[in-house]
């Protein structure tokens, strides 16, 4: 017979992403790209005396700022993904860095729709030739790092098999198991830290692209007001992205259950015969990552394991706490 020693019944926290090792060398390359084209233009904006250079420069800071946020997320959860003080590991923290981001993202959103109300009603002189080429320059740079960085986040962020050995077999209750099996699906698992940088990307592509047409609007028919107008437009659609994170996001960290249909698909194995379900808790731990706490009551209660086993085949679980009460009243 078999004995278990305690190391046996130990198992790690660790609930990263599946791609977390290459998102993060994917977000530093980025932001590499950006910082690069950042410098570019402040400097050249100062030697030749260019306030359109500038301005976009200091606004490609902000979003090298908030990729900076999303890197150093990616390298802090990775090394300090066994660290005991993260009671259930270092997964969120990608989602509070996605948070974080979509915050300074509604930020910009807020300041390109300021600045373009102020010029829809005092126009500024533009350098055309000279504003269109930093506008097709920069959409070139965003293009290559929303490439970099779309070529993860179009496709799979879902977290790998469970950490936890298939052979934690535990007696009584409140007891930490094995589940998932192979990966998770469905819009809850992705990363929310590769959404926030993917989306910083994107909408400085999309400024480039509403600043190239408005220019060339007004270079060639005199629509003046069409440049302000469409930034009124582009920080309307920044400003719904960065909502979208912050609510997903969020959801996250405060623990709202995440997938109503991994609820149900509990209880429907759980829930057979006698055996009832009197407390259920389901929450997000990482991409791809869910942990769930049950407690059971029937008349004639199994093993803790015998209910885990039951869970075995939903991917999305990764650690599991079973709590199996007596019911000592009628049937």
């Amino acid at each position: 017979m078999h004995s278990h020693t305690l190391a046996d019944w130990r198992h790690d926290h660790v609930f990263l992403g599946a791609s977390h090792e290459r998102n993060e060398r994917r977000t530093w390359l980025v932001v590499g790209l950006t910082a690069v084209m950042m410098v570019a233009e402040i400097v050249g904006g100062s030697v030749f005396g260019s306030m359109a250079l500038l301005a976009d420069g200091w606004h490609m800071s902000t979003h090298a700022g908030a990729l900076a946020i999303a890197a150093l997320a990616y390298r802090y959860a990775r090394t300090h993904a066994r660290d005991p003080r993260f009671a259930f590991g270092t997964g969120k923290l990608g989602d509070l860095a996605g948070f974080s981001s979509a915050i300074v993202l509604a930020m910009i959103s807020l300041l390109i729709g300021y600045e373009s109300v102020g010029r829809l009603f005092e126009p500024v002189s533009i350098h055309y030739g000279e504003a269109t080429a930093i506008a097709v320059v920069g959409l070139l740079v965003n293009l290559a790092s929303a490439w970099l960085l779309g070529a993860e986040h179009g496709h799979d962020h879902h977290g790998p098999a469970s950490a936890h050995g298939d052979d934690h077999h535990h007696h009584h209750h409140d007891h930490h198991g094995p589940s998932g099996h192979g990966h998770a699906h469905g819009h809850h698992h992705h990363d929310h830290n590769l959404r926030a940088a993917y989306w910083h990307v994107l909408a400085d592509a999309l400024t480039s692209v509403l600043a190239i047409v408005g220019l060339l609007a007004a270079r060639f028919y005199g629509w003046n007001w069409l440049d302000p107008v469409i930034g009124i437009v582009g920080a309307a659609v920044i400003a719904h992205w960065s909502w979208g994170l912050i609510r997903d996001a969020g959801a996250v960290l405060l623990d709202v259950a995440p997938d109503r249909a991994l609820g149900e698909a509990i209880r429907r194995r759980l829930e057979v015969g006698e055996d009832r379900i009197a407390d259920l808790h389901v929450w997000r731990l990482g991409p791809g990552h869910h942990a769930a706490i049950v407690s059971l009551v029937s008349h004639e209660p199994e093993a803790a394991q015998h209910y885990k086993d039951r869970l075995g085949d939903l991917a999305q679980l990764s650690h599991v706490t079973v709590e199996v009460h007596r019911c000592a009243g009628p049937h």
